[in-house]
């Protein structure tokens, strides 16, 4: 009889197995495809859930109260035996000092998400070959996850993650698979994680570091001056806009982020917001409405 357990064989297996560093929810949606009440739908969700959250990814311990909250919201819109066509949306976030608050740190929308799945095949993540496009992409998602919550807390300290996302990308390249290769689109993994490695949008690290460590976490020391480096950091962005125009990584990053700057200039102490309205146009021009609301 077949019992549902995980089997994780990966590069960091020896190590602290019991410092899990998610807290994932994962639901899986197949009205579309007419069967939305198959058992398998409901055997998929729960083994992933049991990956994404007992799997240990880093060599790192994590407290229950540190682990990153996310949620992987997967879209099935056709499946024939044991193939499925599918999205899957992204979000992380990460608390705020002194706060109840946690700030969205990743919101993307995957739509290159085809796999195969057996029902209660163990889910097998081996960092050196491709064995499932379904395991590859949530890995690949993990460690992206991982890196921009290590990049908020310290400079660079993203970087060991995003090596570990390209290694995937690099694997899973020769599979055949959507969202892997340069040829696949300007929205497919390998465009975001090319994007996170490369000198060009170097600045984008300081941002993610500038903007959370600097801003968010020091609100309850002085509301005026986090949002003055909050500001700041907002207007570094612009010198990756002024050299690749309607980035894939910018849209991401306003895509988590266009509520939450919103709500911190529409509130508390006034700054100078006539640079960063113009600012937030020029290179999130889709988010005209949020940023029309800003205001001192």
């Amino acid at each position: 009889m077949f019992k549902n357990v995980i089997l994780v064989s990966f590069l960091f297996a020896s190590i602290f197995s019991n410092a899990q560093e998610l807290n994932c929810t994962v639901t899986i949606n197949a009205e579309q495809t007419g069967q939305p009440n198959l058992q398998v739908f409901r055997t998929l969700e729960t083994q992933l859930l049991e990956f994404v959250n007992n799997t240990v990814w880093t060599d790192k311990e994590y407290k229950n109260q540190e682990r990153i909250d996310c949620n992987m919201s997967i879209i099935i819109t056709e499946f024939d035996s044991n193939l499925f066509k599918a999205s899957v949306q992204i979000q992380a976030s990460r608390p705020i000092f002194n706060s109840t608050y946690s700030s969205p740190i990743y919101n993307y929308n995957d739509r290159q998400f085809d796999f195969s799945y057996n029902e209660f095949e163990p889910l097998t993540f081996n960092i050196n070959s491709f064995d499932s496009n379904l395991i590859s992409v949530i890995a690949f998602h993990v460690y992206t996850i991982l890196g921009l919550d290590a990049d908020s807390y310290e400079l660079n300290g993203g970087e060991p993650y995003f090596d570990t996302a390209k290694q995937i990308v690099n694997t899973a390249s020769s599979s055949g698979s959507r969202g892997w290769k340069s040829t696949d689109g300007n929205q497919s993994r390998f465009r975001f994680n090319d994007a996170l490695i490369s000198q060009v949008y170097k600045e984008f690290h300081t941002v993610m570091y500038d903007y959370h460590r600097l801003g968010l976490d020091t609100m309850t020391q002085s509301q005026r001056d986090a949002k003055i480096n909050i500001a700041g950091s907002i207007a570094i962005l612009k010198g990756i806009n002024d050299r690749r125009p309607n980035s894939f990584l910018l849209r991401t990053f306003f895509d988590a982020k266009a509520d939450e700057i919103q709500n911190i200039f529409t509130d508390g102490p006034g700054i100078d917001i006539a640079t960063l309205v113009n600012n937030l146009n020029r290179m999130a021009p889709t988010k005209r409405s949020n940023w029309a609301e800003i205001s001192n």
